[in-house]
């Protein structure tokens, strides 16, 4: 009777257990998880007060930064400020909605203290910045225990952080020093990998165990190929992200879970970064009304062709933006309207941004609408106005009627001129590039174009600010910001720039000479190069960040974000990088 009764209790609690939701499951063990990286960072601080040997600090400090990657999944997808707070850059931030700078906080700025080395003379600072990663850890441990989870969203947050290796993981983001990014990718698929065998629960069917099959295989790569600027990134993603990414959006479909219905920059429905339709032009629109239609490209490039936008009718956006050269027109600055001085800055390739949060160099605008709006009144570039302009469109019937194609509701207006002309830039992001169909599996790179890209994405460090897939400034996987940086670009006598850049809107001391970090797509067609086109060769750019920016040319600027280490290209390393830059033309450009 006694052994009935304790079966018919393990029984009970076998079928409790059964019944609790996958997401709760994952929910648990992302709670004990954080756990684990406040017990990690609680040892590297009692190491620290100890004076223990440099070794050991460093040491006890990847155990407990490759332990935050155990949570980093859920962590990123749930609470982003707060993981920011964590593991985000060593840089200040500046807060545009009240106006202050904010000192960088977490692993990174910890990271700075002990490697390479460690001067025990900077042991109380040490500690004060150790005191408050400590904070927000606990902060992260509160915030989790009312979360609530769906199974939807842990798909969501798995394939995110298979982008989130992808983009910020292999290519250093945030290990800049250390350079143990490769390693601790390993550590972000085991947490893939344990929330994805709850759902799994030990099933044999094949597409399950092929899914664990493919994090086994990218664990061992990522295991055994440590080297940071050795590792092939090319392979990893071809051969192991990016099936691994299909592989949790075949499984959601199967299990009939729902994609969470959301307008992203990055589709919810993307299967991997690459894809052709990965991203979704309208999110970087954020208005209903904006959205992109036939007519309204077919539209926008009447207007971006004809002069009747401009003042005195004799330009148009065509004039400085030449389709044959990516849409730039090859001069250090335009000539200005009245035919005798030059515009303030470098005119900027139109193909491919579409996928930012800002635009211009200064970053003074966030839609593409009031980009366009701002280069046809201004008095240098175009002097026109819009209203003048509505004027003289309802004038002309072939335009009356298309305006009546492509806003059936309403007449001749303001936005529908700058609304026209934007739908026709966002039409200039085909992501057809002989890159994009490589990563896609329908091209093949030679040895010096794989090389280059692993350049790119390792070595030369480019990737930590133009991110891949886009190669422009907008951070991923959320693709919400665009970033702009300090680079200490030169003028063409050799000393810094004059143009204060971001400075001159935000007036913030970390934005001085600070630049928006523009898309390198059509690189090839672009030159000159920088917001004052003083590189007119890909070659002259490399090697400006291959000597550090401009404090490798000794300005000694305190607020330059660009690394000024060296990078220690050779020759055949430069050739190799121009050799990737050049498969990111697009295909009409071939």
């Amino acid at each position: 009777m006694k052994n009935s009764f304790i079966l018919l209790v393990l029984i009970v609690l076998f079928s409790c257990q059964n019944a609790i939701p996958k997401h709760e499951t994952v929910n648990n063990v992302f709670k004990s998880d954080i756990l684990k990286v406040i017990d990690e960072v609680s040892k590297l601080e009692h190491l620290i007060k100890l004076n223990t040997s440099i070794g050991q600090l460093q040491q006890q400090f990847l155990k407990a930064h490759s332990s935050y990657k155990q949570v980093e999944t859920i962590s990123e997808y749930y609470f982003p400020a707060v993981s920011k707070a964590i593991n985000g850059p060593a840089l200040a931030e500046f807060e545009e909605n009240d106006g202050k700078t904010l000192p960088p906080e977490g692993f990174q700025v910890i990271e700075e203290f002990i490697f390479p080395t460690y001067n025990p003379k900077s042991k109380s600072e040490l500690l004060k910045e150790m005191g408050i990663l400590s904070a927000n850890l606990k902060r992260l441990d509160k915030v989790s225990q009312t979360n609530e989870f769906t199974d939807s969203h842990v798909f969501d947050a798995m394939r995110l952080e298979v982008f989130r290796i992808i983009t910020l993981g292999i290519t250093g983001f945030d290990s800049p020093i250390a350079q143990k990014s490769i390693p601790e990718a390993a550590s972000a698929l085991e947490s893939i990998e344990k929330y994805y065998k709850i759902y799994a629960d030990n099933s044999t069917d094949e597409s399950f165990q092929k899914v664990l099959k493919t994090i086994k295989k990218g664990k061992e790569y990522l295991k055994t190929n440590t080297n940071f600027n050795a590792f092939d990134r090319a392979f990893f993603i071809r051969e192991i992200a990016n099936p691994l990414s299909i592989g949790l959006h075949k499984t959601q479909v199967s299990l009939k879970i729902p994609f969470i219905k959301e307008t992203r920059g990055l589709k919810t429905t993307a299967q991997t970064l690459f894809d052709k339709n990965a991203f979704d032009v309208e999110a970087f629109s954020a208005f209903p009304d904006y959205e992109t239609t036939p007519e309204k490209i077919e539209l926008g490039k009447l207007l971006f062709n004809d002069p009747v936008l401009s003042g005195d009718n004799s330009r148009s956006c065509a004039s400085c933006h030449h389709s044959d050269k990516a849409f730039t027109d090859g001069l250090e600055k335009s000539i200005s309207l009245d035919g005798k001085s030059l515009v303030k800055r470098n005119t900027p390739t139109l193909t491919h941004i579409a996928f930012q949060r800002a635009f211009f160099s200064d970053s003074r605008v966030n839609y593409l609408e009031d980009q366009a709006v701002a280069v046809i009144i201004n008095e240098n570039e175009m002097h026109g106005s819009l209203a003048k302009s509505v004027v003289a469109l309802k004038k002309e019937a072939s335009y009356v009627a298309k305006f009546k194609k492509a806003f059936p509701k309403t007449a001749i207006n303001e936005f529908g001129i700058k609304n026209a002309l934007a739908s026709y830039i966002r039409s200039l992001s085909t992501y057809d590039s002989k890159f994009d169909e490589f990563m896609r599996g329908e091209e093949k790179f030679d040895l010096d174009e794989i090389a280059g890209f692993n350049l790119f994405t390792g070595k030369a460090k480019c990737a930590t600010c133009h991110f891949i897939p886009l190669t422009n400034g907008t951070v991923p996987p959320s693709f919400m910001k665009s970033e702009s940086e300090v680079l200490g670009v030169p003028d063409k006598y050799k000393k810094l720039d004059a143009d204060l850049g971001k400075f001159e809107l935000t007036k913030a001391e970390i934005h001085r000479n600070s630049f928006k970090t523009p898309t390198i797509r059509n690189v090839e067609l672009t030159a000159p190069y920088m917001h004052n086109g003083v590189f007119k060769t890909m070659e002259e750019v490399i090697d400006f960040y291959n000597d550090g920016g401009g404090n490798g040319l000794g300005f000694n600027l305190q607020n330059q974000t660009l690394p000024e280490d060296k990078l220690n290209l050779t020759d055949l390393e430069k050739k190799q990088l121009i050799a990737f830059m050049k498969t990111l033309t697009d295909k009409k450009y071939y």
